[in-house]
């Protein structure tokens, strides 16, 4: 455990920001897992929320803008190849 005052709110600050992270990156598995789902059925509802958690992932910076952009095309990819 650090002994100064700053590294020990930094430790704090960084496990609230791991925590909220964390709750982005799980919510982004679970959407593109439904989406991945939902292939072959006419609701693309489920492909547009996760389009949108992933653009999100990003805005909030948990996600590297290459990395999203991957995860669409492998996402759009399997969508074009199930339909």
């Amino acid at each position: 455990m650090a002994n100064i005052k700053s590294q020990k709110k930094r430790i704090l600050t960084n496990a609230k920001a791991a925590d909220r992270n964390r709750a982005v990156r799980s919510e982004l598995k679970t959407r593109v897992k439904t989406a991945t789902a939902s292939i072959g059925s006419d609701d693309d509802s489920s492909v547009r929320l996760a389009m949108s958690k992933i653009d999100r992932a990003v805005a909030k910076g948990v996600l590297h803008k290459n990395t999203a952009a991957r995860k669409k095309s492998r996402l759009m990819q399997k969508i074009n190849a199930g339909s």
